[in-house]
């Protein structure tokens, strides 16, 4: 053996050994649960998803601390397939007796089920895209370096006598592997960091909020998110109400995220095809090669992106490479699932799991000295569906909204839901700011999106939740 593969090998050794002490299954450990579930099977196909993770989280709120714990869990998804006909089966034993009875469960369900019109069959061995998604500084993390992090907001807020905090952290390392007896394996191990803190002013009138995340913890600037929550809790205090209808306004990267990452979603080639979609056209067909936003807008997934750092495959195994939904405000590709690819005579394609908007050049300093009159808004939330085929949505701003009087932010002002698309928003852009990596909410985990300037956004009533 040369020096190099011993190397390699201890490396691998080590590796195992310090994801197995914090419950995170190595690929190695993984690929040998898929392997004896497939021994084990009697079906025609059978497919085996295996998830493991570790979480660790620290909350407070009142300016205490309340929580701090770790929780370490696995589970395994035997489906197995006879025909058309399948089902699955979850357990979290991973014993030999408990994988056996899983597997024979499912197979007893399976010749039960209806047949699936759908189903294709099961996908040979794939090449993924490495993907290094995976810091020992976040996995590793103790409840010493959670204390530490929350009290950059506590400790001023404790100080002073017109604030309380509440915040979250949560940090998480994962594993995920799918196998099956056509010979595919996929592995991927990632981790990820994730803190919200909310700042209210103690007569109850002020609140501010600001998120951050990161794969990497020591990315994530704590101080930094105190202060600012904290500065915007006291501007906030005190809003007047203003009169609903069309405003110019500037959204924070979060609120951009609230909205515009629900097109993610709407990016599916059948709904298109089916006419049930807002990219379908009148009268037949997709809206592919249209110009559908702003030109400046291109919004890309892809699962090797240093802000996001996805897995390389979807749930069947598909490999996620990056992809390009919209072109400079071009509708550039829609996503195709195995059994559409194959009645279409296209490509399959994984969907949209993560989505990123391409960064502009406007700060949010210059878009408020560009701006006569109009709105700041921090995030939106409670957002609910209103037609597909528009993609509206109706929601409420919160946490921190505020008037723009020529060119600086003149008062903060009560709250309001609109009734908008982020279709709509993105044909009316006047400035985009640089992606940064959203913390959550509406927007979720795997969204990185700008600040941007908005003209004619629909603030359809006022509210008077803080």
């Amino acid at each position: 053996m040369s020096e190099s593969s011993s190397d390699t090998m201890r490396d691998s050794i080590s590796d195992t050994k310090a994801m197995a002490a914090i419950g995170v299954l190595s690929r190695e450990q993984a690929q040998a649960i898929v392997e004896r579930a497939v021994k084990l099977s009697k079906a025609d196909a059978v497919r085996v998803s295996v998830n493991s993770s570790r979480e660790t989280n620290l909350r407070f709120a009142d300016n205490q601390m309340s929580t701090s714990g770790v929780t370490t869990n696995s589970t395994i998804r035997i489906q197995s397939v006879f025909g058309k006909r399948k089902a699955s089966v979850v357990t979290n034993d991973r014993s030999d007796e408990g994988l056996r009875r899983a597997v024979e469960q499912s197979e007893a369900l399976a010749r039960l089920a209806p047949e699936d019109p759908e189903y294709l069959g099961e996908l040979p061995p794939q090449t993924y895209a490495p993907v290094n998604a995976w810091f020992d500084r976040t996995a590793d993390l103790s409840a010493e370096d959670r204390a530490k992090a929350a009290m950059t907001a506590l400790a001023p807020a404790r100080a002073a006598k017109d604030l309380t905090v509440a915040g979250f952290i949560i940090c998480n390392a994962s594993a995920s592997a799918i196998g099956n007896s056509a010979g595919l394996f996929a592995y991927h191990r990632g981790t990820s960091a994730n803190y919200t803190l909310t700042a209210r002013t103690t007569d109850g009138t002020g609140s501010g909020w600001v998120g951050s995340e990161s794969t990497d913890w020591s990315a994530i600037d704590f101080q930094s998110v105190a202060d600012r929550a904290i500065d915007k809790a006291r501007r906030s205090r005190n809003p007047v109400g203003i009169e609903p209808g069309r405003y110019t306004v500037i959204f924070e990267p979060e609120a951009t995220a609230n909205l515009v990452s629900l097109m993610g979603g709407a990016f599916q080639a059948r709904s298109a095809d089916e006419g049930r979609s807002a990219f379908s056209k009148a009268g037949g067909g997709t809206r592919l090669g249209e110009k559908i936003v702003d030109e400046r807008v291109t919004l890309i997934s892809d699962p090797g992106d240093a802000l996001i750092l996805g897995s390389p495959f979807d749930g069947e195994g598909m490999p996620t490479g990056k992809q390009t939904w919209v072109q400079n405000g071009v509708l550039n590709q829609l996503a195709y699932n195995r059994f559409w690819a194959n009645k279409q005579g296209k490509t399959a394609t994984g969907g949209a799991q993560s989505l990123r908007m391409a960064s502009g050049k406007d700060s949010i300093e210059s878009m408020i000295a560009s701006t006569t009159r109009g709105v700041l808004v921090t995030r939106l939330w409670y957002l609910r569906p209103l037609d597909a085929r528009t993609l509206m949505y109706t929601g409420l701003t919160r946490d921190g909204t505020f008037l723009i009087e020529n060119g600086k932010i003149a008062r903060s002002i009560k709250n309001f839901r609109f009734n908008d698309s982020p279709l709509f928003m993105l044909n009316n852009l006047e400035g985009v700011g640089a992606a940064v990596r959203t913390a959550g909410g509406e927007g979720g985990p795997g969204v990185a999106m700008p600040p941007i300037k908005v003209r004619d956004f629909n603030f359809s009533s006022s509210s008077d939740a803080v």
